[in-house]
């Protein structure tokens, strides 16, 4: 397999992770959850989802630059001749990347320590904020997608 058809499905393969993984969360489980849990349970349940599904994110994180990065140098031999539509995916993630951050610094520990502490009302305001930075994380996320597919073929 040539380098550029690795790095380009291990490209592909990240943002599908991430930016799939928040379609399902907001899109499937968010509505499954409200309507089969009552409160307490939903908040558990997103505790455990976000352990499981940030370490994915990470992964995507690290492999989206260097694989972006590399195949930015494989096909347009640097920086300097990238397409507009490769920068614009560039500043979107690092946008992407500082929402999640967000969540994963600011929002998640807050969230734990309402569910230990049992504190309902406090883990529900908290998941507000969750819910709308993954709303914004995901749109950013369909945008990027969609400036991939709109691009001139490799």
């Amino acid at each position: 397999m040539p380098a550029f058809t690795l790095l380009y499905t291990l490209h592909v393969l990240a943002a599908l992770i991430w930016v799939g993984g928040m379609f399902f969360a907001w899109m499937i489980l968010r509505p499954a959850a409200v309507a089969a849990l009552p409160g307490p349970q939903r908040l558990t349940l997103w505790v455990e989802v976000f352990r499981r599904f940030f370490v994915w994110v990470w992964l995507a994180i690290v492999i989206l630059p260097i694989s972006g990065v590399a195949i930015l140098h494989l096909r347009f031999t640097g920086f300097e001749t990238a397409p507009r539509y490769v920068q614009a995916m560039m500043g979107l993630y690092v946008v992407m990347v500082a929402l999640f951050l967000r969540v994963q610094a600011l929002q998640l520990p807050e969230l734990r320590k309402a569910v230990v502490a049992e504190d309902w009302p406090a883990g529900a305001a908290v998941m507000t904020r969750v819910r709308r930075l993954v709303g914004s994380n995901l749109l950013l996320g369909l945008a990027v997608v969609a400036i991939a597919a709109a691009r001139p073929s490799f």
